[in-house]
């Protein structure tokens, strides 16, 4: 079941009145946020895994695992990577944090935690094994001051990757070069492996990942025998390499990293663009609703008190746009063009300035909430912001519309700045669960961008009934044809328990010259 209660410090929205999952906007979060310097689109993205799967979490664990730490709890770690929570869209899955920096979201068998600009996301990792191991009850190794070692959960798998930075000399921390990170993830863990793939001097991307049953390092002395041992996992959900096979062994996580956006496409990111398309949409609306009220109800002014009455209530039972756009939710206003005793339309304030209003808007006139329509997931909720004077993040909650048991998640973030434009779209829902190629998402949201070029990572889990082809490699294959964009390179890479597909394209007609490379070596 979907938690139905709000705390008394969250404003609900109005995008989430109707079904789970649910939404909460973190008022106080957004005073004063400001996308002007944030100038370092492509993020940080670091996966924990604490079980291959929700359904085999290691018996000692809290039964909902991860999604029983209390948010303040996150909080405080978000807090030591530099980034603040906006909102929190809750449902039996998955939680999906938006956050000034990007996004987070919170499985019971599993954390996510993508962020951009100079966020220090790997700072946070420390604390994220200690949060699994004290407030989620994840085995682990207890604290020992004499070497060092703080109380840590042994994790399932760790995933860390990033594009290289634009400006990788205002990144803080462990992360001024991709040499430091690793030297940082493997004070953590053993047997790690770091990759770099794509050209030393062109668009590349970087990968760390460890072995299934991840190991501690220094190694500590265990809580308990089984504390840094393999994991009590059922043998049916695992592949041989021990990766999760749930979801009918779609196990998949499509990444698309965009820069130099077409500024014709890139100005519906910006305020100014968003609030004016709000306006004309909503008088419209209002327009339209008004002279429907009156053609069916007549001359609003001749109306008595019971005749009030009723035409709110058709105004608030009445759908005032089609399912496409609808410019009233996540505003004050209650959906009537009706608001003012005098008769007078008032613009809402929310569609003035930065915030979920204008994010929902931007999110249904540039087309990414049609990626995954709601007409085949009528149970999907998107959690968007618009940032002043520009910059635009989105977390989507996509429950299967065909098992009804599992939950996937889109994320979108955007700096339409000319001078470091970039745009991001990652999702782990399933091709199939779309009806769709993989080819065909990839197309459609490079549409709604049109970047001069972008880079393209499909990462899938291994089947052990395929072949030594592999369904990354097939699949791989069907991203040849990009409508308007050849491809420049293109990398297949056959890792533990995952295959990987790695390509890179540009445009036909983009004249941008060579690659931005920013970083000099690694």
């Amino acid at each position: 079941m979907v938690n139905t209660e709000i705390p008394n410090n969250h404003t609900l929205s109005p995008s989430s009145l109707s079904g789970p999952p649910l939404l909460t906007i973190i008022r106080e979060a957004t005073i004063d946020l400001d996308s002007t310097n944030s100038f370092e689109g492509p993020e940080k993205l670091l996966e924990v895994w604490f079980s291959a799967s929700p359904q085999s979490l290691p018996k000692a664990s809290a039964p909902g695992g991860l999604k029983m730490v209390p948010s303040e709890v996150w909080k405080d770690m978000l807090d030591l990577v530099n980034c603040k929570v906006l909102s929190v869209v809750e449902s039996e899955e998955v939680d999906a944090y938006l956050l000034s920096e990007s996004s987070m979201f919170v499985f019971p068998h599993k954390l996510i935690l993508k962020t951009c600009g100079t966020t220090t996301l790997l700072s946070g990792l420390p604390k994220i094994l200690e949060i699994a191991a004290l407030e989620a009850k994840f085995p682990h190794a207890l604290a020992d001051a004499a070497q060092g070692q703080a109380t840590a959960a042994a994790p399932y798998r760790v995933f860390y990757s990033r594009k290289n930075f634009l400006f990788p000399d205002r990144q803080r921390g462990p992360h001024r070069s991709w040499r430091d990170e690793v030297k940082s993830l493997d004070r953590l863990f053993i047997g790690g492996s770091a990759y770099m793939i794509g050209k030393m001097n062109g668009e590349h991307w970087y990968l760390y990942l460890t072995e299934p049953n991840t190991m501690l390092t220094p190694p500590a002395t265990p809580e308990r025998e089984q504390s840094v041992k393999v994991l009590d996992l059922p043998g049916s959900k695992l592949t041989a390499e021990g990766c999760s096979m749930e979801d009918g062994g779609q196990d998949e996580t499509l990444e698309l990293l965009m820069t130099d956006l077409d500024p014709g496409n890139a100005k519906q990111f910006y305020l100014d663009h968003a609030s004016a398309v709000a306006e004309g949409k909503y008088f419209e609306q209002a327009y339209n609703a008004r002279r429907d009220a009156q053609k069916h109800l007549g001359s609003i002014n001749d109306l008595d008190e019971d005749g009030l009455q009723e035409r709110n209530k058709v105004n608030n039972d009445r759908k005032l746009c089609d399912d496409s756009f609808d410019i009233f939710s996540n505003t004050s206003e209650d959906g009537s063009p009706f608001a003012s005793s005098d008769d007078e339309l008032t613009f809402p304030q929310e569609l003035t300035t930065e915030g979920h209003a204008l994010g929902t808007v931007v999110s249904e006139s540039s087309g990414l909430s049609a990626v995954y329509p709601a007409a085949r997931y009528p149970d999907a909720r998107i959690d968007a912001y618009l940032f002043t004077p520009c910059g635009f993040s989105a977390n989507g909650v996509i429950p299967s519309p065909v098992t009804g048991d599992s939950t996937h998640y889109f994320t979108v973030h955007v700096t339409p700045e000319p001078h470091c434009s970039y745009a991001s779209f990652e999702t782990n829902v399933p091709a199939s669960q779309t009806g769709r190629e993989t080819a065909d998402v990839i197309q459609q949201v490079v549409g709604i961008f049109q970047p001069g070029r972008f880079s393209v990572t499909l990462f899938e889990a291994k089947d052990p009934a395929e072949d030594d082809v592999g369904l990354a490699k097939k699949k791989g294959s069907k991203l040849e044809a990009i409508k308007g964009y050849r491809r420049v390179d293109r990398i297949v890479h056959d890792l533990e328990g995952y295959e990987l597909v790695f390509k890179y394209y540009e445009r036909y007609d983009w004249e941008g010259g060579a690659p931005r490379l920013g970083e000099v070596g690694f």
